[in-house]
């Protein structure tokens, strides 16, 4: 009985691979038909090419989270990680600056969702309209998350695999509309973005393409109710990877080779909905635009909130269960669903958008979320050589060790390294200050940590070796 209402207590061990893999996907696979344009301003023509090398960039850094995965099998990801490699004030920095991007997608996303709506069916909505709405999705959202796994990861993998198909189909049909022509790429190199330090605006511009990259670092997330081998994990990692940068590749490629760089990117477009607008009027189609428009953006990116949403709880419930916040955080309702981490998440996503409406700080915030990211992943691969050279036995029997060990893991923290500095460059006084509030309220929660919490119990992870006091 004691060991019942133990698992009662938790959360629910049930997830099959298939859908943990669809967690991380759905995560990553976003923004493809609403923020292309800000990715073609980035590296025109060569977008395509931006995202097969960011693919490459990102492999690594996958790879090394593949190793650390089976190792620990509850949710807490770069929590336990940085705990375990340097220490717990590292380890809530990495968790709170990783947090700093899954926080931000929610309110973004759902205030696209109702911009898209606005822009489509000619409503016209005002900017308050436009809130209320996405507010409504917020709490929806909210309401979902608290239901029970299976129902939440079986409508994630839904809207994932509607939009990827419909993705695809929209690549073919740009290749063979009869206006596609090699032509238009003669300028692979292209972009919007000034030089900056001597590095090109092309290069700094693909450092930025980090952005619909990050997600496969749910999967720690979600280890603690899979019902599978750990180990397996990396099918979900790497395989999430894999899979959105080949569709990213081939979508803009497909795109690439519609206009110039200019055209596709001329009038409205340039804010926004650049594929959309461009079979629209340049093509003179009217059905599948519409058709592609609600499938990727209302379903596509309503994989994207559940993703990041589910991982943000999970990644607060973790630090309830071990101590970096207050117990209260790793309640759960009948569904096993944790409760005070959802409620947390509405509040802070309403506010962002109530901030939107009085202030810049949203849009802000969200231009520096992929420094935030590649900054929790740079710290995690330092972790993960402490790991290994203070736990070499953890190693064994792992089939999932980096190949090349140490060097691998240095390579990863090399390029997160860089592509956080490339995320800097060009930023506004703004975004720099709305990023310096967040990292202030975590200062005040790490304080209140050292000087109250943790001189009273200790911080609680669970090893290889056991549960171990940090």
């Amino acid at each position: 009985m004691a060991s019942n209402d133990k698992q009662q207590s938790g959360l629910k061990k049930s997830v099959a691979l298939i859908f943990v893999y669809t967690v991380a996907t759905g995560s990553i696979f976003t923004y493809v038909s609403y923020w292309d344009s800000v990715f073609f301003n980035y590296c025109g023509a060569g977008t395509f090419l931006a995202f097969g090398l960011m693919t490459l960039a990102i492999l690594p850094i996958a790879l090394v989270y593949s190793e650390l995965s089976p190792m620990f099998h509850t949710a807490g990801g770069e929590l336990i990680y940085n705990t375990v490699g340097l220490n717990k004030h590292v380890g809530f920095l990495a968790s709170w600056l990783i947090m700093a991007a899954w926080i931000s997608v929610p309110p973004a996303v759902v205030m696209a969702i109702a911009t898209f709506v606005s822009r489509t069916f000619g409503l016209n909505l005002t900017f308050g309209t436009t809130m209320i709405i996405g507010a409504i999705i917020l709490v929806l959202v909210f309401l979902m998350s608290l239901q029970d796994i299976q129902f939440l990861v079986k409508a994630q993998a839904t809207c994932l695999f509607a939009n990827i198909i419909t993705t695809l189909i929209t690549g073919i049909l740009l290749l063979c509309s009869g206006h596609w022509s090699f032509a238009n790429l003669s300028n692979l190199f292209e972009t919007n973005l000034t030089s900056t330090g001597g590095i090109p605006g092309w290069v700094i511009g693909m450092a930025l393409l980090i952005t619909p990259f990050f997600g496969f670092e749910t999967v720690p997330q979600m280890v603690e109710e899979g019902d599978f081998p750990t180990s397996n994990t990396k099918k979900a990692i790497c395989g999430s990877v894999i899979t959105c940068g080949s569709i990213y590749m081939f979508f803009f490629f497909c795109v690439a080779g519609l206009d110039s760089f200019s055209n596709l990117l001329a009038g409205d477009a340039q804010n926004g909905f650049m594929t959309i607008t461009a079979m629209q009027t340049l093509l003179g189609w009217k059905v599948w635009p519409l058709i592609y428009g609600c499938i990727s953006i209302l379903m596509g990116m309503t994989a994207s909130i559940l993703g990041f949403w589910m991982s943000t709880v999970r990644m607060m419930y973790s630090m309830g269960k071990k101590n970096f916040l207050p117990e209260a955080f790793t309640k759960v309702n009948k569904h096993q669903q944790p409760v005070l981490p959802n409620i947390f998440l509405l509040c802070i996503s309403l506010a962002f958008i109530l901030l939107q409406n009085a202030g810049t700080f949203m849009n802000d915030f969200f231009n520096l979320m992929s420094f935030g990211c590649a900054c929790a992943y740079a710290l995690t691969m330092i972790s993960a050589v402490l790991i290994h050279r203070k736990h070499p036995e953890w190693y064994k029997g792992n089939k999932n060790v980096v190949k090349g060990g140490d060097a691998m893991r240095i390579l990863a923290m090399v390029i997160m390294v860089a592509i956080a500095y490339f995320c800097t460059l060009g930023q506004g006084k703004g975004s720099w200050i709305s990023f310096g509030v967040y990292m202030g309220v975590g200062v005040v929660i790490w304080l209140w940590m050292v000087l109250v919490r943790w001189t009273k119990s200790k911080v609680i992870i669970e090893t290889p070796d056991g549960n171990k006091e940090f």
